[in-house]
């Protein structure tokens, strides 16, 4: 697909880097997309469920 014209070809979290990081709930070793930074808490899946903010 060829770039569209103002827009930016997403790749939709295919190749993305993983860094490894440790749930603050519940200590299991996770992967997460992102460089975790110290002093701020990184859940694994099962965790961030119960913390992310109710949509409505």
């Amino acid at each position: 697909m060829p770039f569209e014209r103002g827009r930016r070809r997403r790749n939709f979290g295919f190749n993305r880097e993983m860094h490894k990081a440790t749930c603050a709930d519940c200590g299991q070793e996770c992967e997460v997309p992102f460089k975790p930074q110290e002093g701020r808490p990184v859940y694994c899946k099962e965790c961030y469920q119960k913390h992310k903010p109710k949509r409505f």
